[in-house]
């Protein structure tokens, strides 16, 4: 009886261990390892697009400065020179489109500046208490991103962030440290811890 006992015991010991050790390697999808996320997020210039509000200001022209949305269509209507395309644009790459439109007959030198006031909102799913859409702010980290959804679940992996640019299909792995960045138009995803 004590034979079949330990034996018992044993079995029981190996079954535990194989089956911690299968939840501490983690969901089957995604990286294999640590090793294989993306530490450091780089957040290329921003580039606008629809819904974006934009403040433009030439130098000298009072009725020429003002807010400005791009439209669905990716273009802003401007007084004087009609619809501007924006959208893909860097504001300093709209600054001069505007700029070099004005030249042709209306402004001789026109000195132009734009600033990005409003910019697309970004979408945090998963493991958050509260998760939705949500409006961007200038340098937003994932973590800030999770304080705005008003935190974790008790089940999120709070190691690892997944994030699908705007216009992209599929998603990124990314460590989450407090410098992990979201990027305007950006869809956050926190995964469930496996343990």
């Amino acid at each position: 009886m004590a034979v079949a006992f330990r034996l018992f015991l044993v079995a029981l010991v190996a079954l535990v261990a194989a089956s911690l050790s299968a939840c501490a390697a983690g969901p089957a999808a995604g990286p294999a390892s640590e090793a294989e996320l993306l530490s450091d997020r780089v957040v290329p210039e921003y580039r606008l697009g629809p819904s974006d509000k934009v403040r433009v200001a030439v130098f000298g022209e009072e009725a020429l400065t003002g807010e400005f949305t791009v439209g669905a269509s990716g273009a802003l209507a401007f007084p004087l020179i009609g619809e501007v395309r924006a959208q893909g644009l860097t504001t300093a790459e709209l600054q001069e489109a505007i700029a070099a439109a004005l030249r042709q007959g209306y402004i001789l030198e026109p000195r132009v500046n734009a600033e990005v006031l409003t910019y697309r909102p970004f979408y945090i799913l998963g493991e958050v208490e509260k998760p939705g859409e949500y409006p961007y702010t200038n340098g937003l980290t994932v973590l800030n991103a999770v304080a705005t959804a008003e935190g974790f679940t008790y089940r999120a992996d709070t190691r690892r962030v997944f994030i699908r640019r705007a216009g992209e299909t599929g998603e990124t792995a990314y460590r989450l440290t407090s410098t992990t960045l979201v990027a305007p138009g950006d869809t956050v995803r926190i995964g469930e811890r496996f343990f």
